[in-house]
């Protein structure tokens, strides 16, 4: 199928992107495409009018600092994954890139895109839960920071206003007693997870856990946040008793059936990850 008709803008800068967003009616950001672009498509979007901002070089910055990744509207998820800077800052972000569909469309895709898209398969919507990233979003009436409990509001949903630009993703710098990791469950290579974890650990100077968190993809509306505490905290990084994280995970999920899998074997697979996800990153926060 083709999309229905509708009017294409192309902006060349910030200020006039937002000024388009807040005079159309039923306008939507174009950027990397391979979201909205099947959506049309299949006619389950129809936009009056597109907003391209893929060329706006303002948006094209990949910013590593001492804080954080400051990843662009316009960066592709290709472009940060090969970025050595924001790989060392934060890893997790290069490992979950590499599981986001494949090649074709990494190149195409975009990161800012994948988050306002809110999709609760999406690998990057855990990555900024379980991190504790931000994003941040413009108007012509100013600008304001979202975490993620305001920006993923459900399944292709977000918080953003109609006439609001996400500009770029903020991504916290991973300190030296802290360890990521990223593990999911798919039936092919590039096909949405049926159940996946990004998981964060830290520990202290004798390499006893001090923190522990994971956040899942499909396994709710939004990306889940599970407090590990519990289970994990007190224990040496390398003795964390994959039982005990399986177990506090399970009774914390509450996935809903669907034609890939039920209910329950989702829920397994979330307790399957966490396991995983939280050995590999209490294993590398200890190193």
């Amino acid at each position: 199928m083709k999309p229905p008709p509708f009017a294409y803008h192309r902006p060349t800068s910030v200020v006039e992107a937002l000024d388009l967003l807040a005079t159309l009616d039923d306008a939507k950001v174009l950027a990397g495409g391979q979201s909205l672009v099947p959506l049309m498509n299949f006619r389950l979007a129809a936009p009056a009018h597109l907003v391209d901002i893929s060329r706006l070089g303002e948006l094209a910055a990949i910013v590593v600092d001492d804080e954080a990744v400051t990843v662009g509207a316009a960066v592709t998820h290709a472009r940060l994954h090969a970025h050595d800077g924001a790989a060392a800052a934060c890893p997790l972000l290069r490992e979950a890139l590499g599981l986001v569909a494949h090649e074709v469309i990494r190149n195409r895709g975009t990161v800012c895109g994948s988050l306002a898209h809110a999709d609760p398969s999406g690998e990057l919507t855990a990555v900024l839960a379980v991190l504790g990233g931000t994003v941040e979003a413009r108007s012509t009436g100013g600008a304001r920071r979202l975490g993620a409990a305001e920006l993923f509001q459900g399944p292709l949903m977000n918080g953003l206003a109609e006439d609001e630009l996400l500009v770029s993703a903020s991504f916290p710098r991973i300190g030296p007693r802290t360890g990521t990791a990223f593990d999911e469950i798919a039936r092919r290579h590039g096909d949405y997870a049926v159940a996946g974890a990004a998981a964060r650990v830290s520990v202290d100077g004798d390499g006893v856990v001090s923190e522990a968190a994971v956040a899942f993809i499909s396994v709710g509306p939004v990306p889940v946040v599970v407090d590990l505490s519990e289970p994990v905290v007190g224990q040496p990084a390398g003795t964390v008793d994959p039982a005990a994280v399986y177990d506090h995970v399970v009774e914390r999920v509450d996935p809903r059936e669907d034609i890939h899998a039920t209910a329950e074997y989702r829920r397994h697979l979330a307790g399957v990850t966490a396991t995983r996800a939280i050995a590999a990153a209490a294993e590398r926060a200890a190193a």
